[in-house]
C-alpha cells in the first residue's frame, strides 16, 4: 500500500510537471477560434479581433472558423469535444452558453462542459419603438401593454433568443402582455420594424444607433447599468420602471472542461491584455458600442452561472422548449 502511494505521489508530480511544460510551450501549433455562427455578426467581429491580437502575441497564427447551424449548438458541441490542450477555443454570445442549454428537451451541453477563460464585451440593449407607435416611455409601453394586451407586436431574432427572452421578462415583471414575432435574425427583424410591420423590439443599441439618429426609430430605454456616455439623455431601463432589469448581449471564451488551468491563465492573461487596451477598443470595441468585460475566468464563470440561473427561471415560467 506505502509502495502505491508513492507511485501515484510520483505520477501526479510527474502529471504536474507534463502540464507546466505544456503550459511553456503553448501555442506549438495553430490555433483555432470556432464562432458558432455565420461570419460578419458581432460574434464573428469580436472573434476575428481577438484573433488577431493573439497572432500578434504569440508565434502561431490564431484562425477564425464559423461552424454555424442549431442555434449556436453546433459549433458549441464541437468545441466541447475537442481535445483540452487549447488549440481549439470557442468565441460566443450569451444564447449559447446560458439560453440554448435550457431551451432543448435534449440537452447537447452544459455550462459544465466548458472551461471559462474570460468575458469580452458586452452591447447593452435598447428598447426600441417605431415612431409610429404613441408611447415615449418604458411605463408608456408597458401601459399599453396592459390596457391591450396583445395588441402590439414585437420583434425576436428567433425563438429563445435574447430579445425573446428579454420582453418575456419584462411580461414576468409588469402582468403586460406583448405578442413575439419570430425572424431569423435581427437584421430582418429590424427592417420590419423602420417598415411599421412590427411595433417594438430589444437589440443591441450598435444595431440601431444610426437609424436612431436618422428618426427612423425611437429608443425608450437602454439596459446598461448607467447611463451610456454616446447617449447621456437616454435612460436605463431601471429609470424608466424596470428596477433591476439590465440586458445586453455579451460574448466570451471557452475552452474545452480538462484544458490545464496554466493554459487557460495564459489565454486569459492574453485576452485580457488585448480587450482592455485603450486603443483596441477604440479601434474594435467602440464602433459598435462594445464595452470590454476581460477579467478573472472565476468572475466570468460565476456571471455565467448568474445569467443560466436567470434565464432557467424566465425560460420555465414561459414554458419555452424547443425540440
Amino acid at each position: 500500500m506505502a509502495l502505491f502511494g508513492i507511485v501515484a505521489r510520483v505520477f501526479a508530480l510527474l502529471l504536474l510537471l507534463d502540464l507546466s511544460a505544456a503550459a511553456q510551450t503553448y501555442p506549438d501549433k495553430p490555433v483555432r477560434i470556432i464562432v458558432p455562427f455565420a461570419a460578419g455578426g458581432i460574434t464573428d467581429i469580436l472573434a476575428r479581433a481577438l484573433a488577431q491580437q493573439l497572432t500578434d502575441r504569440w508565434a502561431q497564427p490564431v484562425i477564425v472558423e464559423n461552424r454555424p447551424g442549431g442555434n449556436s449548438q453546433i459549433g458549441a458541441e464541437y468545441v466541447m469535444h475537442a481535445p483540452p490542450d487549447g488549440h481549439t477555443l470557442l468565441v460566443s454570445a450569451d444564447a449559447t452558453f446560458v439560453m440554448a442549454p435550457h431551451l432543448y428537451r435534449e440537452k447537447k451541453y452544459t455550462l459544465d462542459d466548458f472551461a471559462p477563460i474570460t468575458g469580452l464585451g458586452v452591447s447593452p440593449q435598447a428598447l426600441v419603438v417605431h415612431p409610429s407607435v404613441p408611447v415615449n416611455s418604458v411605463a408608456d409601453l408597458i401601459a399599453y401593454g396592459r390596457k391591450q394586451p396583445g395588441a402590439l407586436n414585437y420583434g425576436t431574432f428567433g425563438i429563445g433568443s435574447s430579445g425573446h427572452l428579454n420582453v418575456e421578462m419584462i411580461q414576468m415583471m409588469t402582468q403586460a402582455q406583448f405578442t413575439p414575432v419570430h425572424y431569423g435574425g435581427a437584421a430582418p427583424a429590424i427592417n420590419d420594424l423602420m417598415g411599421g410591420h412590427i411595433q417594438f423590439m430589444t437589440v443591441s443599441i450598435g444595431l440601431v444607433a444610426q437609424p436612431w439618429k436618422a428618426g427612423l426609430l425611437k429608443v425608450l430605454a437602454i439596459g446598461s447599468r448607467e447611463r451610456l456616455k454616446e447617449f447621456p439623455d437616454t435612460p436605463t431601463m431601471t429609470e424608466g420602471g424596470l428596477q433591476g432589469f439590465e440586458t445586453g448581449s455579451w460574448y466570451g471564451l471557452v475552452a474545452p472542461k480538462g484544458t490545464p488551468p496554466e493554459i487557460i491563465a495564459k489565454i486569459n492573461n492574453d485576452a485580457v491584455a488585448a480587450f482592455n487596451d485603450a486603443a483596441f477598443q477604440q479601434k474594435a470595441l467602440a464602433p459598435s458600442f462594445i464595452y470590454s468585460i476581460a477579467g478573472d475566468p472565476n468572475d466570468f464563470a460565476d456571471m455565467m452561472r448568474r445569467e443560466s440561473e436567470k434565464w432557467k427561471r424566465v425560460i420555465d415560467a414561459a414554458n419555452i422548449k424547443l425540440d
